[in-house]
């Protein structure tokens, strides 16, 4: 016993069960009292011990001092499998201590214990796949069921948030998109005339450039800088609002956060994107033009011809066809990685990554579908 300090401690053997310590508080435990930890004790926790409880019936003051220590002895008992009994403590620290302990050990997200080897890591990604596998679909089921409420005139969302979600995806994105297609409608051109011109047939360029764009690498190009670009933006965005608890307040306060905060992303990226594929397949025309035109000889007259008669309506219905499902692909993946965003920056940023990956990965599994099912109709 402690008797000249603030605090006062004793730890006796129960006279009921020998099994059981008893560590009698008493006095002022505060902060400021430099209280003993439980390592201090571990000479008498040592013994064959198979309960702890606590007798606060002297305590005279107490703060988080005292939870500090409770803690310790807790987490003591919980590692070697003794039973820590704190009814004997007052109510209030109960209550703190329950709170305190019903929290789990955050772990960051991205990191790992150690170094893992190639099976390991598979296995990882098999569990994680598996894991989130139900987690996706309930919220495309919470999506779908958003999509109804907008049709029904019930979703509860500002137009005036659309409208500035439209502007970023869509004029915003504007210069990246022309560059990308531009490149890409010259790489086509230089393609295809490296094998056209070995049977005189240059003139066909304008039908690969026109076919090629409109109705498979604009869109696809389309999609994936979208996808890095505002995939990535919409998950930092949601991701940031869960770090702050503004989703949390929303759920307070009724509000659904997939009307206010998902449908006008996936409203927008699906108007969008089907136009910046037009615009996107458009450019690499005009890079296909001026390739024709200056390095084999086509006049402007003929490859616009030749572009007009290669072109039909159904390759606009399946470049915006498929620009509209990559649209929604992005959104989708974009929020729902926003959503799932952990309560830290560093989760942010692990969120804006994995919303990429999963939007790349929608869209490749969503091209090859759709290129054979429009293969069998013909289309």
């Amino acid at each position: 016993m402690h008797g000249q300090a603030a605090w006062q401690i004793e730890v006796l053997s129960s006279a009921d069960d020998p099994a059981t310590l008893v560590i009698v508080l008493g006095g002022r435990w505060r902060i400021d009292q430099h209280l003993p930890t439980a390592d201090t004790l571990n000479d008498r926790l040592a013994a064959p011990v198979r309960r702890i409880r606590f007798d606060a019936g002297e305590l005279a003051e107490w703060d988080s001092g005292l939870l500090s220590f409770v803690s310790g002895i807790s987490k003591y008992g919980t590692e070697r499998g003794i039973a820590v009994d704190g009814s004997g403590l007052p109510s209030g620290a109960q209550r703190l201590l329950a709170m305190a302990l019903a929290v789990p050990e955050q772990k960051l997200a991205g990191r790992e214990n150690g170094p893992q080897g190639s099976f390991a890591k598979v296995g990882t990604a098999t569990l994680e796949f598996i894991h989130g596998a139900p987690q996706m679909l309930g919220f495309l089921g919470e999506v779908t069921l958003s999509l109804l409420r907008l049709l029904s005139g019930r979703a509860r969302f500002r137009a005036r948030d659309l409208w500035l979600e439209i502007e970023e995806v869509g004029p915003r994105a504007l210069p990246i998109v022309s560059v990308i297609s531009f490149l890409v409608g010259l790489i086509l051109a230089y393609l295809g005339a490296d094998q056209l011109k070995l049977v005189g047939a240059q003139i066909f360029i304008a039908d690969l450039v026109a076919i090629g764009m409109v109705r498979e690498v604009g869109a696809l190009m389309t999609g994936i800088i979208i996808a890095g670009r505002t995939g990535a933006a919409f998950a930092a965005q949601l991701g940031t609002m869960q770090v702050n608890e503004e989703i949390d307040a929303f759920k307070t306060l009724g509000i659904s956060a997939i009307d206010f905060l998902v449908l006008p992303r996936i409203l927008a990226l699906m108007l969008m994107v089907p136009l910046l594929t037009l615009y996107s397949g458009f450019i690499g025309m005009l890079a296909g033009l001026l390739v024709s035109v200056t390095i084999f000889d086509i006049g402007v007259f003929e490859y616009y011809t030749e572009t007009l008669r290669a072109l039909e309506f159904k390759q606009f219905a399946v470049g915006l066809s498929k620009g509209t499902v990559y649209g929604a692909m992005i959104a989708f993946a974009g929020c729902l990685r926003g959503m799932q965003c952990g309560r830290s920056a560093e989760a942010v940023g692990h969120a804006a990554t994995s919303a990429v990956v999963t939007a790349i990965l929608l869209i490749t599994i969503a091209a090859s579908i759709m290129t054979i099912v429009y293969y069998q109709l013909g289309i």
